[in-house]
């Protein structure tokens, strides 16, 4: 009896140990489904039809190691900030961005919204077939408020192409006017722009009175359902400056692993800097990365030392320009 007892309890635990594994195969193989549905191949030498894209938007933009980019400056929105004029070098440009795969077409894009924008250009993304990845803001105590939404879309260039194109017309239409069509502004900036240099290690580019850092992620392969995102396509930490030494501001964007989010804001936030948003821009991304807006202000070489201390608590400080 005893002897049928161990047998019969023997055959339970493997009849258990079966059942498991069987289980745990069957969410692994559906994880592995799910992921490879999520996951393109995009062979080597893939190139976009920028004739197609300029012909169909009725837009030109910029080209950068074969992807394309176009961006709508938000001449419209009179935003002030602290006594600080934004103007779209600041930050306040609207973006769709286009990258190859095969025969497809990859878009990106971050799109201004005024309050009153936000409802119906959802709805035309929605019906466009776009995906709103993210909604957040740039500033706070900005008159007035605006929100930025990121969206992505797959197809031929031919469809992404027209879909661009109605995102675009649609935020002219709630608006009443093309945002682009107003005079573009500047501001003062009489900032020691080698001193800046060298505090931040890295050069910037002057743009109607602002100066901006745009730094790169090369220690970070990330990839969007399986296609590589570029420092072009939005995957970088930038600063954006503006003022004199003794007051000057400065607004901009730190990308981050997820292991740097803790250290970057520790490091802002303890040095004067604001941090007024925390999210992300992707969803299918490989690895999860996080962005981070900060707004400052005060003495320029100030402002640089503390953007310098949060840029050394990412990628070991090794991030270069791009």
């Amino acid at each position: 009896m005893k002897h049928l007892f161990k047998i019969v309890t023997i055959l339970g635990i493997a009849m258990t140990g079966l059942f498991l594994a069987t289980c745990n195969s069957g969410k692994n193989a559906s994880g592995v489904a799910e992921s490879k549905k999520e996951t393109l191949a995009c062979p080597p030498g893939s190139k976009l039809d920028i004739a197609q894209i300029e012909q169909i938007t009725g837009m030109k933009g910029a080209e950068k190691n074969g992807e394309y980019k176009i961006t709508v400056p938000q001449n419209d929105l009179n935003i002030v900030v602290d006594g600080f004029k934004i103007i779209p070098a600041m930050g306040l440009g609207s973006w769709i961005a286009f990258t190859p795969c095969a025969d497809s077409v990859m878009m990106m894009g971050d799109i201004i919204l005024s309050e009153t924008d936000i409802a119906p250009v959802q709805q035309e993304v929605i019906r466009q077939g776009l995906s709103i990845t993210a909604i957040h803001n740039h500033f706070v105590r900005n008159r007035p408020n605006v929100m930025y939404m990121h969206i992505d879309g797959f197809g031929n260039v031919a469809k992404v192409s027209a879909i661009a194109k109605a995102v675009f017309d649609k935020v002219k239409e709630v608006r009443g006017h093309d945002p682009k069509a107003a005079k573009a502004d500047s501001v003062i900036n009489t900032l020691n722009i080698l001193s800046l240099d060298a505090i931040m290690g890295y050069k910037g580019e002057m743009s109607k009175g602002v100066y901006k850092y745009t730094i790169g992620r090369p220690d970070v392969m990330l990839k969007e359902h399986g296609i590589p995102i570029s420092t072009f396509m939005g995957f970088n930490t930038w600063a954006a400056w503006q003022g004199t030494p003794e007051k000057a501001a400065v607004a901009g964007d730190f990308t981050m692993l997820e292991n740097e989010v803790a250290p970057v804001i520790k490091a802002l936030v303890e040095n004067g800097i604001e941090v007024v948003a925390v999210h992300n821009h992707m969803v299918h991304e490989d690895p999860k990365v996080f962005f981070l807006h900060y707004w400052g202000v005060g003495s320029a070489d100030h402002l640089a030392k503390a953007l310098r201390s949060a840029l050394d608590q990412t990628g070991k400080g090794n991030a270069m320009p791009h």
